[in-house]
């Protein structure tokens, strides 16, 4: 979903139905605070809660593995200042473009980043693991929505990348920075990034959001 001021990408998981119930919930409840110029980040945590309650009331009990990883970028005001608060839970990701940095903003929760950050495979290695696939938090019914936080702050010039882990298995972090950086128009660049992605091979749903800042009023 994309409409001011949230941005978010949720990619189901748990069967081809449940999946899509879960994410669908997720987007939904979400979609609540487009439109809304007071959103937090208790504002955000309430709207995930309310997806799980959701999809209780949806899910047969024979669904209660669904689930969906969820990710996204809120403008949000706290303590007088308006900032990004970048928000996931699962292995969805987002990347930010800022003048001449590039980096992955968020944490993937899953197994092998958690071996990667304890020293036991290095991040190539992630790739090919076979618990690559195997995340260790979600939106779902057996666990309360519990999402990482980054605060940034709003500068123009920045861009914004939102994206599912179909994406990400396909390209690499150079190569999607070379399409943030050289793609033209956000409506370019994630036809482009879309595009090499199923030509890889497209082993998953492919999802992506691209955001240029162009100026630091969030009213604008």
């Amino acid at each position: 979903m994309a409409a001011m001021p949230i941005f978010a990408v949720a990619d189901g998981m748990g069967g081809h139905h449940a999946g899509d119930v879960a994410s669908d919930a997720v987007v939904r409840a979400l979609a609540t605070l487009a439109g809304d110029a007071r959103i937090t980040r208790d504002s955000l945590g309430m709207a995930l809660a309310t997806a799980v309650e959701n999809l209780r009331a949806v899910l047969p009990e024979e669904h209660h593995g669904a689930g969906t990883t969820v990710t996204g970028a809120a403008i949000v005001e706290e303590l007088g200042e308006t900032r990004w608060a970048i928000f996931n839970i699962g292995d969805s990701r987002v990347y930010a473009s800022v003048g001449d940095e590039f980096l992955q903003v968020t944490t993937d929760h899953s197994i092998v980043q958690q071996l990667v950050d304890s020293g036991q495979i290095t991040k190539d290695e992630a790739e090919y693991h076979p618990h690559a696939n195997v995340i260790t938090r979600a939106v779902g019914l057996m666990d309360a929505p519990v999402p990482d936080y980054v605060l940034m702050p709003l500068v123009a010039g920045t861009r914004l990348l939102i994206c599912s882990d179909g994406l990400t298995k396909e390209l690499t972090d150079v190569g999607i920075q070379h399409f943030m950086e050289n793609g033209g128009t956000p409506r370019h660049t994630v036809d482009e990034l879309i595009r090499v992605a199923l030509e890889n091979s497209g082993r998953d749903n492919v999802t992506a959001i691209v955001i240029d800042v162009e100026s630091e009023d969030a009213s604008a």
